[in-house]
């Protein structure tokens, strides 16, 4: 069954249809500069690859001023009314993109996950670990569709600290808490994947010229930005 939204909003804002809602999270309200709450965090979960080139969209419950800018980038990718309000079509695009587990439609918990199916015995909780890949997922969805559509290939997440002791990972490897994704070539080179990156809310991109990054591209979450591409120019 569908979670009920339990979030405060602003004034003036109005109900939404809740027809199209799936079985992970639903909004019956539109959202906009002033609202607060976990619907808005749940939100900007959601469009966490939307922020400015370079920066990174708070998940903090807080509709502020990033958080509008990302609904219009958002609402741009998918050719909606740039109102900057999350509005019925903005969720009805959400919806269509997501599955009833949270997840984007074109990533899931097990690729993300070939270590530890339970999400344990990493740096972090397992339900913390799952819940920054979620994070990472979709900012790898907005990634995807800024991309043509193309598919992206993931070679690899999230690792307890055993595998990543077993494949040499570093010891703060951000793999260990769940948001760090190593990327294949698939149908884009690793550079074209690298640069990319740079505008869909990772802190952390490593890629051809790094060492040991010659054969894949690795996005993640950080505090600090750091970002080495040599190769390609970042």
């Amino acid at each position: 069954m569908a979670q009920a939204s339990t979030g405060e909003t602003a004034a003036n804002l109005k109900p939404v249809s809740t027809k199209l809602a799936d079985g992970c999270y639903t909004w019956n309200s539109e959202l906009g500069n002033g609202s607060s709450g976990e619907d808005v965090k749940q939100l900007q979960i959601r469009l966490g690859g939307y922020p400015a080139s370079g920066e990174v969209l708070a998940v903090d419950g807080e509709f502020g001023p990033a958080t509008e800018a990302a609904v219009k980038r958002f609402q741009a990718a998918y050719g909606l009314s740039e109102s900057g309000k999350a509005d019925q079509a903005t969720f009805d695009k959400i919806y269509e993109l997501q599955d009833d587990d949270c997840t984007p439609a074109n990533f899931t918990y097990d690729e993300f996950n070939n270590c530890n199916s339970d999400w344990s015995g990493g740096a972090v909780s397992a339900d913390e670990a799952k819940a920054n890949a979620l994070r990472s997922m979709w900012k790898l969805q907005a990634m995807r569709h800024a991309m043509g559509d193309n598919p992206i290939q993931v070679n690899g997440a999230f690792r307890s600290k055993a595998c990543n002791d077993a494949v040499g990972g570093a010891p703060a490897s951000r793999h260990l808490y769940g948001d760090g994704v190593d990327l294949g070539a698939g149908s884009s080179t690793f550079c074209d994947l690298a640069l990319q990156a740079r505008n869909h809310g990772f802190n952390e991109i490593l890629g051809p010229g790094y060492p040991g990054h010659d054969d894949h591209t690795h996005v993640a979450h950080r505090s600090d930005k750091f970002w080495s591409a040599p190769t390609c120019g970042i």
